[in-house]
């Protein structure tokens, strides 16, 4: 199918690496240009070159040459003075995927108030930022689309990291509000909620419980499945391109009648109806 993303400019942060690789590789595929983004630049460097590399062979609804549609910024989201910078070296998007985001299990009476401070940092405050600076654009010239990467954290908080769950609450209420100001427009906001997902971090997890209970990674994902997350209807980690497909689609002009929503792609961890 083609999803008529030929010549649209995407941003991605946080996409060096995992579900926001994943995105990038799939927008590059539908003939987007593509910019990625990490804390660091040679990070960036090497994920342009893996992107680069990997769209060698395959065809775009623009047969445009192979690789040639993605570059990247470095910026660290706690950092409101470099999040400032990347501001300015951005050009006029067309896509805005706020993907940037950190996790840590910890118990809730030894998170401390700089650690609250810094989860709402990264993972709210980019996309308030990002969004701040290009909504008004996208308005200017009736067609864009803001996607916010949450999670189904932000609905099932999870005990073992209630703040990285509140965070992702919290990027729901801002997407949805976001949304009320689109009224008429061809601007869309909405939210993706990933489940849990064999990113390259959730993978060395995986691999860490099997070592500590002496079985293997298959094993320990089946345990987790069993004992953290019962509810799950797929019973496995989602693959990062599973989650990918979604966001490319909602990103697309063929997504047009999706507004205001909190899509899940969660395996049916989140046990509700809607």
């Amino acid at each position: 199918m083609d999803l008529k993303l030929n010549g649209k400019t995407a941003f991605i942060s946080g996409s060096t690496q995992g579900i926001g690789f994943a995105i990038a590789q799939g927008l590059l595929k539908e003939g987007a240009h593509v910019i990625i983004n990490s804390r660091s630049e040679s990070k960036v460097a090497e994920a342009v070159q893996k992107l680069k590399d990997s769209s060698l062979g395959e065809s775009s609804p623009s047969e445009s040459s192979p690789g040639a549609n993605v570059s990247g910024f470095a910026a660290d989201f706690s950092k409101v003075e470099e999040v400032n910078a990347l501001l300015q070296q951005l050009p006029d998007i067309d896509i805005l995927i706020n993907n940037a985001g950190i996790f840590e299990p910890k118990p809730f009476t030894e998170i401390s108030d700089d650690e609250w401070f810094r989860f709402f940092e990264v993972n709210v405050m980019s996309g308030v930022r990002l969004a701040r600076h290009f909504f008004p654009k996208m308005i200017a010239k009736n067609w864009g689309r803001i996607i916010f990467i949450s999670s189904e954290s932000g609905v099932n908080i999870p005990e073992e990291m209630i703040h990285y769950g509140t965070t992702k609450t919290a990027q729901l209420a801002v997407s949805r509000g976001l949304a009320e100001l689109t009224k008429g427009t061809n601007v869309t906001v909405n939210t993706v909620m990933p489940g849990p997902t064999k990113s390259e971090g959730v993978a060395d997890f995986v691999k860490q419980l099997g070592e500590a209970n002496n079985t293997s990674a298959e094993q320990a994902e089946k345990d987790f499945f069993k004992n953290a997350r019962p509810t799950s209807l797929l019973q496995r980690f989602a693959s990062v391109e599973e989650i990918a497909n979604l966001v490319v689609y909602v990103a697309s002009p063929l997504s047009s009648a999706t507004n205001g929503a909190a899509l899940k792609v969660d395996g049916g961890v989140a046990k509700f109806i809607i």
